[in-house]
C-alpha cells in the first residue's frame, strides 16, 4: 500500500481517536441519544425513527474499531521501543528479553513462570535478583 495513504490514514486515526475520546464529543452523543428519545412521541416510535440511530451507531461504530485498533497498535509499538531501550540501558537487564514480542503463547507461559520463580514470594519489598533467563528461554538463540 501507498506510503502516503498509510500516514494519511494514520493521522486520520490518530486525530480521530483525539476528538471522539474528549468531553464535549461525548456530551454531543449524551444530547443526541436525549434528543433521539424525545422525538419518540412526534415519530410515533415508528421503524424509521428507531432505524435512524440504528443506523447512526453502526457505522459510528464500525469505523472507531478500526481507529482504536490503530490507537492502540501505535500505543503498543511506542511502549515497547520505551521498554527495549530501557532495557538497553540498564547493566543488569537481560538484552535477550527484547525480542519477547515474538515468542509463542507456550515460550511466554515458560518464561512466565521463571520470572515467577525468581520473584521473591515473602517479602515483596525484597530486592529481585539480576535475572538469569538464557536466550533459549526467550527463544532469542543469537542465530
Amino acid at each position: 500500500m501507498n506510503a502516503k495513504v498509510i500516514n494519511l490514514f494514520n493521522h486520520f486515526a490518530q486525530r480521530s481517536s483525539q476528538i471522539m475520546g474528549s468531553a464535549p464529543v461525548f456530551l454531543a452523543s449524551v444530547f443526541s441519544v436525549v434528543l433521539w428519545a424525545i422525538t419518540g412521541p412526534y415519530f410515533h416510535y415508528s421503524e424509521s425513527w428507531q432505524l435512524v440511530v440504528n443506523t447512526v451507531t453502526d457505522i459510528i461504530t464500525f469505523w472507531m474499531v478500526f481507529v482504536i485498533q490503530n490507537s492502540q497498535n501505535r500505543d503498543t509499538r511506542i511502549i515497547h521501543l520505551k521498554l527495549d531501550e530501557i532495557i538497553l540501558s540498564l547493566e543488569r537487564a537481560n538484552n535477550h528479553m527484547i525480542n519477547i514480542d515474538e515468542l509463542t503463547d507456550e515460550q511466554l507461559a515458560r518464561l512466565e513462570k521463571k520470572f515467577k520463580q525468581l520473584t521473591p514470594a515473602a517479602d515483596p519489598k525484597a530486592e529481585i535478583p539480576a535475572t538469569k533467563i538464557e536466550p533459549e528461554d526467550t527463544g532469542n538463540t543469537g542465530e
